[in-house]
């Protein structure tokens, strides 16, 4: 019988049809339960997820800084340590300076909040009594509003006394995954330091297991995917830092409040594909709307501008053309990794789908097309 026989078989390509349906039906249809499984796993490795993604988030950052600050060094190992060191440090330099901004004014905006709670309830007030609806009885329908702050701050508290188990639950969720996080730290110096000799050992592991051919394709998809996703990771960065700092300067011109507390939204919500910026203008209009509506108006206006420019100008220039995927796949994969990863699949989602797109056109439907062009030259033969 000849070697792989059974593939010239006329049932073959039926047979493997078929099992790839079931086997896509079943993962369609179990897909929450596929997820949650997935997420009890990962729970157990979270650690060495976050240090993984912070290792490899800090990389290009330490790498142009070992060949800038760092080039006149010539012992290696020192210069990509001190490379290490100074990158992990300007992170977290830079979020304890974010933190150290936003919390304060965060608090400034909740006590802003519980101080104009009589205003804002006497013109809800005024403004459903000024509605006069036909065949609405106003006056039984305001009779179970609270008319003051003290009765939303009564009701506040009986929701969190009724709450408290649930507020202690996630107290003790924020804890571990602080200490995840502290361990993510520690694990991602490791890994960093670590680096060419795991790429080593991966070389040699994918060398000895895969045939040549196999092993450079594979090695070219991966380094392509690297690209992608470092190209992404760097300028969606910068992108966010270019709004918020835009955002910033024209709350400044304008005397508005909140500038480091609004501007820091509207750059970290930039980061989400597709629905972030509407997420960060919709938090700075409220916030603003709270202190001085003409303010909130006119932020508004200036985040559709900002953001036409940066949709149209900006990205294009920071991207090119590296990341040019459609619309409708985007949305895909919103969906679908958000479903799997969460928060982190929803920022991954363009270079994800970026990764798909070229997967699909440059080696599945070349595959394809070689298997049909072979099995149309071997059925011509006599």
């Amino acid at each position: 019988m000849k070697k792989n026989g059974f593939r010239n078989q006329k049932w073959y390509n039926n047979a493997v049809a078929i099992l790839i349906g079931v086997v896509g039906y079943v993962t369609l249809t179990n897909l929450g339960t596929i997820s949650g499984t997935l997420q009890v796993i990962g729970s157990y490795f979270m650690p060495v997820i976050y240090g993984c993604v912070i290792a490899y988030m800090v990389n290009p950052l330490a790498a142009m800084l070992q060949r800038s600050i760092f080039s006149g060094i010539r012992n290696e190992s020192v210069k990509w340590g001190l490379s290490i060191f100074l990158g992990m440090f300007m992170v977290i330099l830079l979020l304890g300076c974010l933190l150290f901004m936003l919390i304060p004014q965060l608090i400034d905006s909740v006590a802003l909040l519980i101080g104009n709670m009589d205003t804002y309830v006497a013109t809800m007030d005024r403004m459903i009594r000024n509605l006069n609806i036909p065949g609405l009885d106003i006056e039984s329908q305001l009779e179970g509003l609270a008319t003051s702050s003290e009765d939303l701050i009564k009701t506040a508290t009986q929701f969190l006394s009724t709450s408290l188990r649930s507020i202690v639950s996630a107290s003790r969720g924020v804890g571990r995954n602080l200490v995840n996080l502290f361990l993510a730290l520690i694990l991602s110096f490791y890994l960093l330091g670590s680096k060419e000799s795991i790429k080593a050992g991966s070389k040699r592991l994918m060398k000895a297991a895969l045939p040549d051919r196999l092993y450079e394709t594979i090695r070219t998809f991966l380094n392509r995917c690297n690209n992608i996703l470092v190209r992404y990771i760097v300028f969606s960065i910068l992108d966010a830092i270019i709004v918020g700092g835009v955002n910033a300067l024209f709350m400044a011109i304008t005397g508005m409040q909140y500038i480091g507390l609004i501007s820091a939204v509207v750059g970290i919500t930039n980061l989400i594909p597709s629905f972030g910026p509407v997420i960060g203008g919709a938090i700075g209009c409220f916030i603003l709307l709270l202190v001085n509506p003409w303010h909130a108006l006119a932020f508004l206006i200036f985040t559709l501008v900002l953001q036409t420019v940066d949709g149209y100008l900006i990205k294009p220039k920071l991207f090119g053309n590296s990341l040019g995927v459609s619309g409708l796949l985007i949305l895909v994969s919103i969906v679908v990794f958000g479903n799997i990863m969460g928060i982190l699949g929803i920022l991954l989602a363009i270079p994800l789908a970026a990764i798909i797109d070229f997967s699909y056109e440059e080696y599945f439907l070349p595959f394809l097309e070689r298997r049909k062009e072979r099995a149309r030259l071997e059925n011509k033969k006599p």
